[in-house]
């Protein structure tokens, strides 16, 4: 039954980022293409008239860092045989920060550094997490390959992110670094809904 409940989480927060994205990209003021392409997810989320939405996208991020951390310390966890306490604290980091990303919004020059933080926290931590994880559970299956596969996607995304912060498709190596997390959380939830 646990196994079910927490599954049943991850796919609903994973589901929810994902539609309340799309639904904050449709109203932001830009053709839907470009918003994915040119304007970052941070971008959703700050009040501003160009994003009507963006209390819908930090709610998002809100949702889904609760998801991570309840999906994983009410069952996840017991999947986990070896490094055990660092995919504890590297739940807890990614967790709380996509909650900053939520409560803290980039476009205030007073707060921007702690979402930048809490943006570091939960798409780095978050990557690092996975490749963990797929180190870390009792059998080598097709679910640790992917979870494997999706950590090194979302890596490599990230550091030429970094190296390319200035680039006008940042934001396009940005989407990518997170949604391996978002399904990773979908595909974590088919996984325990099998228990």
């Amino acid at each position: 039954m646990k196994s079910k409940v927490a599954g049943f989480i991850f796919i609903m927060g994973s589901l929810y980022y994902i539609v309340a994205e799309s639904i904050s990209a449709t109203f932001f003021n830009d053709f839907i293409g470009n918003t994915y392409i040119l304007h970052t997810i941070s971008e959703l989320g700050i009040p501003h008239p160009n994003s009507p939405l963006f209390w819908l996208m930090n709610s998002a991020f809100i949702f889904i860092g609760l998801t991570l951390i309840f999906g994983y310390f009410y069952r996840f966890k017991d999947f986990i045989v070896k490094n055990n306490n660092l995919i504890h604290v590297l739940t807890l980091i990614i967790g709380l920060g996509v909650i900053i990303v939520g409560l803290v919004h980039g476009g205030n020059p007073l707060t921007s550094g702690y979402h930048t933080m809490g943006a570091v926290m939960a798409i780095l931590g978050g990557n690092i997490l996975l490749v963990v994880i797929s180190k870390s559970m009792d059998e080598s299956g097709k679910y640790q390959m992917l979870t494997l596969i999706l950590g090194a996607i979302g890596l490599t995304a990230f550091w030429v992110m970094f190296f390319n912060m200035e680039s006008m498709y940042m934001p396009v190596l940005e989407r990518l670094s997170v949604y391996t997390l978002t399904v990773w959380s979908f595909v974590t939830g088919l996984f325990l809904l099998k228990y």
